[in-house]
Formats: structure tokens, sequence, C-alpha cells
């Protein structure tokens, strides 16, 4: 295990052992902990009760979050013809057919996210060795198929993020930066919080919702108190 550093442990003996926070005092007390040199992100993670190796219980999908993430997304399109137009006229930063896969397959990775038209998947599927282990595949379920280019790339833009259960039925994604308001991480919180409750599977029993904490970058979780989301 990495040994801690002296911020780090300096910000975590301001976090109360085995209390849950409030939405609102979780948000505070996680900005007042960020020790960073730099707007840091801000992750929920969630404990989950899944047996993901139930079909139904593996969580998968994107979300457009009210106030963004704070990061810009480099968005790559793999579409020819009318479809790379509007890919282009949407802001995406790499629109292309063979000449983009190609590039890949020598190893350029300098773009967060791929959205493919479906009549591309063919000359995309065969990246799947390089784009699957670093999370870039396209899939329908996230959004990145489909023939509404226009829609995905505004929308990640945007701040769309996207969200898969581990082995473990663990959910974490970003939802702003140290920098963001108070009342801005809040509503993003609250916003996806309110999916993860609508996504439970009926074949779930017991407790569905663990745990839910936040965190900066580099600081220590913070619990929060799900009876406090409303």
């Amino acid at each position: 295990m990495a040994k801690k550093g002296k911020n780090y442990l300096n910000a975590a003996e301001k976090v109360e052992a085995g209390k849950t926070y409030s939405l609102t005092e979780a948000v505070a007390l996680v900005k007042e902990l960020d020790f960073a040199k730099f707007d840091a992100s801000i992750d929920v993670a969630y404990r989950l009760n899944l047996d993901t190796r139930k079909a139904d219980q593996q969580l998968r999908g994107a979300i457009v979050l009210p106030n963004g993430t704070g990061k810009t997304q480099r968005v790559l399109v793999f579409a020819r013809g009318e479809k790379a137009k509007e890919a282009t006229e949407a802001g995406a930063d790499f629109v292309g057919e063979a000449d983009l896969a190609e590039k890949i397959q020598g190893g350029w990775f300098d773009f967060d996210v791929v959205v493919a038209t479906p009549d591309m998947m063919g000359q995309v599927g065969r990246l799947g060795r390089v784009l699957g282990p670093k999370g870039l595949m396209p899939n329908p379920k996230t959004g990145t198929v489909t023939m509404d280019v226009t829609k995905a790339v505004e929308e990640i833009k945007a701040g769309k993020v996207t969200y898969r259960t581990d082995k473990a039925g663990n959910v974490q994604v970003p939802v702003g930066k140290v920098s963001f308001e108070a009342d801005k991480l809040a509503e993003n919180l609250k916003t996806f919080h309110d999916l993860i409750v609508r996504l439970k599977p009926a074949t779930v029993k017991g407790q569905y919702i663990k745990s839910m904490t936040i965190s900066s970058t580099f600081g220590p979780g913070v619990k929060i108190d799900l009876t406090s989301i409303k």
C-alpha cells in the first residue's frame, strides 16, 4: 500500500471517522480539504449491493450533468460523408475514417471520447484491442454509437459522463471541479444520485446503496448521508 503524504494525513484528520455528512456539509468539507496546486476534480464513488455476474445487475450508461464536469473533452468521431460534416460542425476535435484508425493503431491517443456511426463499426471494431483496455470503445449504451453525431458531440462537450459498474459493484464518476460553486456541485451530485436510485435492478435484495463517498483528486473521502439527498 502506498504511503500517505503529510498533506493527505492532515486533511484526513479533519474527517470524523465513521461519520456520514449531509450533502451540503460533504461538499463544503471536500472543497476545504483539497490541497492540490491545480483545479482538482471531484469524484463520487458508490459501493452498491450488486452481483455483476448477473447481466441485469451490470449498470452502464451515460448522463449529462447539469453543470458539466469542468473538463473539456476531446472528441473523435468516425463518420463519413454528411455525418462527418455534421460532426465537424458540432465541434468534434477529430473526424475521419481509415486515416484515424491507422493513427490509433500506431499509438496515437490524443482524445478522450470516441463516437462512431453504426456503419463505421466494422472498421472501428478492429481497434477493440487498443481502444477497449482504455475504455474508449464506442458503445450504444453510452450513446457513442449513433447516427445523431451532432447530439452525441454536443452532449459530451456539455459535460456528459459515462458510468459502469466494476466487478465489485462500484461506480465512480467525476462530478465537477473544486472551483465549482458548492450549489452546482451539489446539483450535479443529486442528478447522478437520482439516476443511480432509478437504476436499481428489481432482483437486488437488501440494501442497494452501501455507501456514497466524494473526494477531490488527492484528498480524503467524505461519506454522504443518503437521507440528506432530497
